[in-house]
């Protein structure tokens, strides 16, 4: 993983954030990755804020600045993450899988603005420029540089095995 700086933003560890489990900042320089690793009952939902990143599973996919790519994981895969030519800085937030049991998948949204539709009723991701005017909706509010602005609302209920 040379090459590669990550910041944790959140990371309650106590459910007080609902599905929502970790948040961090990632750069990473020029073709350097995340290496082969395995995800399983996680949803994995990844901001592209600068450069490119290819997704390196099934098909693969490639992710361009303000594209967002949501991993399934389900069951479980292994895959890895790949910045392109230009480095890469990406916000990745980690949720509890909406459906642990479901086969794997991954589908990227094309430069979204406003609120993205994840296929959930526990969480919304909201996307948007502090430059655009646009009102900035209550919830988890993140700034993570360059002007984009990114909002959780998640149901806070906590999970069973955090009460």
């Amino acid at each position: 993983m040379t090459g590669l700086v990550g910041e944790t933003l959140l990371e309650p560890g106590d459910g007080a954030l609902g599905p929502l489990l970790r948040v961090t900042l990632d750069r990473l320089e020029p073709g350097a990755g995340y290496g082969v690793h395995a995800h399983r009952g996680v949803d994995v939902v990844v901001v592209v804020l600068a450069g490119s990143v290819t997704h390196r599973w099934g098909d693969g996919a490639e992710l361009r600045a303000g594209d967002v790519g949501v991993l399934r994981a389900g069951r479980g895969l292994d895959h890895d993450e790949v910045a392109g030519p230009a480095g890469a800085r990406v916000l990745q937030s980690h949720l509890r899988a909406a459906d642990p049991g479901a086969a794997p998948a991954h589908e990227v949204r094309p430069a979204p603005r406003g609120w993205v539709d994840l296929g959930r009723p526990d969480a919304r991701l909201w996307l948007g420029d502090q430059d655009d005017g646009a009102a900035v909706p209550d919830g988890v509010v993140l700034r993570p540089g360059g002007g984009t602005v990114v909002v959780w609302q998640v149901d806070a209920a906590r999970p069973a095995w955090a009460r």
